[in-house]
């Protein structure tokens, strides 16, 4: 019998590499619509885990989730009783496209075997940012991407002595990192090379995150880029240098970003964007191949606001993204149409949010604009507990289209982004949003709500261009 007439006679296996978020999502969505007698599904993950929430991890380090196991959304266990053949501990080490199989390796006994597959999805996620510099791999030096990592970095937080933390990177995963540590009741000091933290803001607003920071007693280091980890007689991580100081550390995390777990797929010849993703049409079929797909932090997606490819590594994407491939896989249809690029955050009681293009991101995508920034507060003024809120807002010349908007403030300023998502979504100018229909009560929202008298100002901004 040739190899097709072998395939067609047997059940078609759908294989998935990575058993987070996406990957788990597809398997189980294709579970739901195609029983075991008519696909057989197969997972390999590298790690411990499955079906969690890595975006928890610094809130189970500072203490404000008690434990692991509450950041485990399903269980390898409730995976198998699906019908689903989860192999944990096993990484897959080569994907051969034109056989239509792949080689897994058992991490703990090295052995290794083939899987055939009809359909394969990709998830393998992405990999913390690690700077190409001595002692960067040294005892006491933590990534935080999986929960892997967080009980590596809770190990040495129970083991270390010192009360030094050295955070290197500002970005979400920094912010978040720094203030866990502090919870933690360490000494924390933020190493940035960037002008102020959280360059997913424009520096103005950047700034109002910095002074939050440093009224917690948290060190903030901006324009600061890191030469090397030092490391003491003993091989641990001992100090973080930079070009002009060296900042002593007990432990030392690193917030730098990540970046697409894509060498599998560039070394099988698949296709990668210019942020190294793997690129995928609606489906998250990756593209040119019909019976691969992917999805999660490896991929790059369509930015509905500027029309470009980018990297986004959220878990809400991620999800999306597995039912969008499970979905397909088993029979049905369904797409994802791209993002706005919306994220929220918070430090201490500051919360922190953005959607759209930032300036940079707008010159970048050769558009031109209006920017404007109002300070309002979270509630009507004489209503207690009333708290300042800054946003600000991008605007389109000519069009009045909005571009973005960032927000930073207290309780009640982050969840407000989702208005400004709507509306980028939706293609919504600025002069349309002022007429939005949003719940109103003093202990809510003053009259006007800040979003709204962004977009008031913003329409008038535009006006005053004229062009």
């Amino acid at each position: 019998m040739s190899m097709s007439g072998a395939r067609e006679s047997r059940r078609r296996r759908l294989v998935v590499i990575g058993g987070d978020a996406a990957g788990m999502s597809a398997a189980s969505q294709a579970r739901r619509l195609k029983g075991p007698g008519e696909l057989e599904i197969v997972a390999f993950e590298r790690g411990h885990f499955t079906s969690y929430s890595a975006c928890g991890i610094p809130y189970w380090v500072g203490g404000d989730v008690s434990g692991r196991d509450e950041l485990i959304a399903r269980t390898p266990e409730e995976h198998r009783a699906r019908g689903i053949d989860l192999r944990l501990r096993t990484e897959v080490t080569e994907i051969d496209v034109a056989g239509g199989r792949v080689r897994a390796r058992e991490v703990d006994s090295g052995a290794e075997s083939w899987t055939p597959y009809d359909q394969l999805v990709i998830a393998t996620g992405a990999r913390p940012v690690r700077p190409d510099l001595p002692g960067a791999d040294a005892p006491g030096v933590h990534g935080v991407q999986t929960l892997d990592d967080g009980e590596a970095l809770l190990g040495t937080l129970a083991r270390t002595r010192g009360r030094r933390a050295v955070v290197v990177g500002a970005g979400y995963i920094g912010v978040e990192m720094a203030e866990a540590l502090i919870k933690r009741g360490y000494e924390v000091t933020v190493v940035n090379r960037a002008e102020e933290p959280m360059s997913t803001l424009d520096p103005d607003m950047g700034r109002l995150v910095r002074e939050a920071m440093e009224g917690m007693g948290i060190t903030m280091v901006n324009g600061a880029a890191v030469t090397g980890l030092l490391t003491g007689d003993d091989g641990r991580v001992r100090a973080v240098a930079t070009r002009d100081a060296e900042f002593p550390a007990d432990v030392v995390v690193l917030g730098i970003g990540v970046r697409p777990q894509t060498s599998l797929a560039a070394a099988a010849g698949l296709p990668l964007g210019s942020h190294g993703g793997l690129l995928t049409d609606r489906a998250m079929r990756v593209r040119g191949h019909e019976n691969i797909w992917a999805g999660g932090d490896c991929v790059e997606v369509l930015d509905l606001v500027s029309g470009q490819e980018r990297h986004v590594a959220l878990g809400t994407h991620a999800n999306k993204h597995g039912q969008v491939i499970g979905t397909n896989v088993g029979g049905g249809y369904a797409t994802f149409p791209g993002v706005v690029g919306t994220a929220v955050s918070k430090v201490c009681d500051l919360e922190i949010a953005r959607t759209g293009l930032r300036e940079k991101d707008a010159r970048r995508a050769g558009l031109r604009f209006s920017a404007v920034t109002i300070e309002s507060t979270s509630r009507a003024g004489y209503y207690p507990g009333a708290s300042p809120m800054t946003v600000k807002m991008l605007a389109e010349h000519r069009t009045g289209r909005l571009l973005g908007v960032q927000i930073v403030g207290r309780e009640g300023a982050g969840k407000r982004v989702d208005i400004a998502a709507v509306a980028l979504t939706a293609g919504m100018t600025v002069e349309q949003m002022t007429a939005l229909d949003l719940g109103y009560a003093p202990p809510f929202s003053p009259v006007w709500d800040p979003v709204l008298v962004a977009a008031r100002k913003a329409v008038a901004k535009v006006r005053e261009s004229g062009v």
